[in-house]
Formats: C-alpha cells, structure tokens, sequence
C-alpha cells in the first residue's frame, strides 16, 4: 500500500548554527566550574561569587543540553496535502494549495556575499555551497512579522511570499514534495525493495 507521508528533512541552518552554539555553551559552562572549583585557593571568601559561579555554570550545562537535543528537532516533512515544517518554537503547515512552484538554487546565488555581514559571512561559510529548494508562494501563510522572529533570514531570499529550505538530500525531498503535491503517493519501503529485487533480477539476466 502506497503511503502519502514522506520523510524528515533535518534542517541544516538549524542544525549547523545548533551545533556551533551547543560547544560554545559547553565551554562555558565548564570554565565558570572551574573557577568555582579553584576559588577557595584565589584566597577570594566571597559567598555571593561562589554561589554565582556555580548557578550560572549550570544554567550554562542545562542550555547545553538543550541545545544539543535540538539540533534536528527543526525539519521539513511532506504530507498528503500540506508540507510541514517545525523548528523548536514553530510548527507551521503550508498547504499545497498555496504553492506556486519550487525550484532548486545555490545558497550563493540566492545570499550573495556581498550583501551579508562580516558576521554572516563566517558563520554560513560552510553552507553557502549547498543547494536549497525555494518554495515560492501565492501568499504566506501567517504574517512575514511572524515568521522572522520564529525564523533565521536565510530562509528568506527577499520579500516576496516563499521559503528557502536548506536539506541535505534536497533531490529526495523534492521527488517526494512534487509527488505528494500532485495527488500522487510514495512507494512503502517493500514496495521500494520489490522494485530494487526486480532490478536486480532483470540485470542478472542480462
């Protein structure tokens, strides 16, 4: 039985942007320990300084944990008749019927270097290579405001209604995106093992 359901999308500037903020917290969290540690020994007899530390160390470790569990909590998933995607704080569902076409562009072309800051620039540097899906729109489904307070601005290329979807297999999410998007279904993962057996079978033969 075909299934209308395709897979989970991590998205990568989540993932990435998570990843580098998760060590930065980490290296925090511990420095401020050790110096809560060695603090007796700086001769330093301060309670409020000691019981600062160790807080603000924790609270550090917690955001480090947190951090880290969602790094692929963010992702993008086709349905039946909608595309979901859902960060840490936003879950939205974009009806197919507000699609108006999707194509597949360079991060580069889309952010030039030119237009982004110094700041920008180093922290995309290792994206800006790969290829996103832009999703363009006849109209956004909640208020452009909205989005930008829930969202990074790489998933904006300019004001136009859309979105820049950054995936790793961006060629699979988009089969099957423009496969359910057009009434059709996915293959179930035996379906998917039949027809690979079948190939098989048939290049044997030959």
């Amino acid at each position: 039985m075909a299934k209308k359901v395709g897979k989970r999308y991590p998205l990568l500037i989540y993932e990435y942007t998570l990843g580098r903020w998760w060590t930065a917290t980490l290296a925090i969290s511990i420095v401020l320990f050790i110096l809560w540690w060695f603090l007796p020994t700086l001769k330093t007899q301060s309670d409020w300084k000691d019981t600062a530390l160790i807080v603000i160390s924790g609270a550090a470790l917690f955001m480090t944990i947190f951090i880290f569990l969602m790094r692929k909590a963010a992702y993008v998933r086709p349905y039946a008749n909608h595309l979901r995607l859902v960060t840490p704080f936003l879950r939205l569902n974009i009806s197919y019927k507000r699609i108006v076409q999707t194509r597949a562009t360079e991060m580069s072309t889309l952010f030039p270097s030119s237009k982004l800051s110094n700041m920008q620039r180093e922290s995309m540097a290792r994206l800006m290579a790969k290829t996103a899906l832009v999703i363009e729109l006849n109209e956004s489904p909640i208020p452009r405001t909205i989005l930008l307070f829930f969202l990074s601005p790489f998933f904006f290329k300019d004001k136009s209604p859309h979105f820049v979807l950054l995936v790793e297999k961006w060629m699979t999410f988009s089969t099957e995106l423009e496969s359910l998007r057009s009434g059709g279904s996915l293959p179930t993962n035996k379906e998917k093992k039949n027809e690979e057996s079948i190939l098989s079978y048939l290049s044997y033969d030959e």
